[in-house]
């Protein structure tokens, strides 16, 4: 069946088709009573619907569930070959693309492509040739990816496809304009969002429903799981944490303001001070490239100088982290998450940063409140982002 007609089909049929896809897309293997008790419609009807998604591929048999007594259930999924979904995610430095099937499994995926982000024409350009080469050099049918999904930081609207932050010079929506250019139908995402979704469906999130999301990254955001589903606020504006005016410093953010949270708690702030630290004459490995090289340092440095055990940068890191738990532990007050994760660049250096912000959040926040929530590190790392595309990608063929 033609990728059009697949997506015709469904656009045709009830909302209870798509809701039993988006239910097997969060619940992989599961028999048509526990469909019919979870999304609320009779067994006869699930089975009519499930035979009908079977007949279209979208949905097969995965073969019998073993069990103690009693006939064995028949366990249905999502086909894997039904269609594929791109997801693309820029950064500051560096471009990653991947491909994942319909049942959610990453197929292909290209990761560190030089690329560098800035908001002209010509960036975006070469970034839509890049993709439009990463697509002819897939060992599949362009016409089988049903939708794309690229992650833009900051303001972005995912509802009309409107970025305020980057690429908004453009007379129409980002997302109008991706789509015409490769071909595809694409959405546009907050990248801290789709890593969000992406740690929530294939990361680490288990079985939790309610999650709080850190991107720490060059800058600082957060990504909001209330009830299982993604907050988005009214036009797609949450969670820029980043951006709450928490101190009285001359320090000016990217957005226009001072005193934000991420001009001293981001990757922006770690690498400032290090440098400030090294020219004040503290000694690091980073020393000689600035002292006496003359050369500018970056944040991969400094995440480099952590992982090789660089006291300097490891104390400079452990004391924004412990400003970050000081205010994570209003969030965990507000929203008293089941898990709060900490992703982004600033992930990469595991337990340096997770526990000095448990104990900011132990100190900081309601002890009864605080027990509730796990706070991990991102299982997915620096996948996080594309991976993350690769799911809101797939999510729109079952978006409400």
């Amino acid at each position: 069946m033609k990728t059009i007609l697949k997506l015709e089909y469904l656009h045709r049929k009830p909302d209870n088709y798509k809701t039993i896809l988006k239910y097997l897309m969060l619940h992989d293997g599961c028999t048509i009573p526990e469909i019919s008790k979870h999304i609320g419609i009779s067994v006869p009807t699930t089975t009519k619907i499930i035979t009908n998604l079977m007949s279209k591929g979208f949905v097969v048999s995965k073969g019998k569930r073993d069990q103690t007594h009693g006939r064995l259930p028949t366990v249905y999924g999502l086909s894997t070959d039904s269609g594929y979904f791109l997801g693309i995610d820029p950064s500051y430095d560096s471009l990653a693309m991947a491909l994942c099937d319909f049942s959610g499994n990453i197929v292909f995926e290209k990761n560190k492509i030089p690329f560098q982000l800035e908001n002209t024409q010509q960036c975006l350009d070469t970034l839509l040739d890049l993709v439009n080469e990463y697509i002819g050099s897939l060992d599949i049918q362009k016409e089988s990816i049903l939708h794309a999904s690229m992650n833009v930081s900051g303001r972005v609207n995912p509802f009309t496809g409107v970025s305020y932050s980057i690429f908004d010079f453009l007379n129409q929506p980002l997302a109008k304009y991706i789509s015409d250019q490769i071909g595809i139908p694409t959405c546009i995402e907050n990248d801290t969002r789709a890593m969000t979704f992406g740690e929530y469906l294939v990361g680490c999130c288990k079985s939790a429903k309610n999650v709080l999301f850190v991107n720490a990254s060059w800058g600082i955001a957060i990504g909001i799981i209330v009830g299982g589903k993604i907050y988005y606020g009214k036009s797609g504006f949450s969670g820029e944490f980043g951006h709450v005016k928490a101190y009285d410093n001359e320090v000016l953010c990217r957005c226009g303001k001072k005193g934000c949270l991420e001009t001293e708690v981001s990757g922006m702030a770690l690498l400032r001070e290090t440098v400030k630290n090294v020219l004040k004459g503290k000694r690091s490995i980073l020393s000689d490239k600035v002292l006496k090289e003359n050369k500018e340092l970056t944040l991969s440095d400094v995440l480099y100088a952590i992982q090789k055990e660089d006291t300097l940068c490891i104390e400079t890191l452990q004391k924004i982290a412990d400003q970050l738990g000081r205010n994570l532990a209003g969030m965990i007050n507000i929203f008293n998450p089941d898990m709060l994760i900490i992703g982004g660049d600033l992930s990469q250096t595991g337990d340096y940063i997770t526990q000095p912000v448990q104990m900011a959040i132990k100190k900081y926040s309601l002890n009864i409140v605080n027990e509730d929530s796990e706070v991990v590190t991102s299982t997915l790392r620096e996948r996080a982002g594309v991976v993350g595309a690769c799911m809101v990608a797939r999510y729109q063929v079952v978006r409400d």
